[in-house]
């Protein structure tokens, strides 16, 4: 069979190939973990994206919002997970890397965490701490 090569063989690279590690890769190693139970008390679906600042999320999930501060969903970049209406599930939160300094999302955190940090709503308006 031509073009089939013995998997014991180096093959050169062919463009758009990807090449993955033989083992699994661990997500995160070493990062610090929280698991937090999430209810969409919302008539709608929820999504929330891998690198969405947990803490502000839509406000129609239910969770202790304190405790995800600087925190998002531990899953692989690019991936999701959906809150279906009236749905309860555990998710779990890896701690943001780097500076710690989160700048968008609701605006509700604008700078580094490691900070005492004036907690912003979106209209500037100070938050309940």
């Amino acid at each position: 069979m031509s073009g089939v090569k013995a998997s014991n063989e180096k093959s050169e690279l062919i463009p758009g190939e990807i090449q993955c590690a033989a083992a699994d890769i661990e997500l995160n190693p070493g990062r610090p973990l929280i698991s937090v139970a999430v209810a969409n008390l919302g008539d709608r679906p929820i999504q929330v994206g891998s690198h969405y600042h947990f803490y502000e999320v839509n406000e129609s999930l239910d969770f202790k919002r304190e405790a995800t501060l600087g925190y998002r969903l531990n899953i692989a970049a690019g991936t999701a997970i959906r809150f279906e209406p009236g749905q309860i599930r555990t998710v779990e939160l890896v701690s943001f890397g780097g500076t710690m300094s989160i700048y968008g999302f609701q605006g509700k955190v604008m700078g580094p965490l490691d900070a005492e940090l004036p907690l912003t709503g979106t209209n500037g308006i100070e938050a309940e701490k």
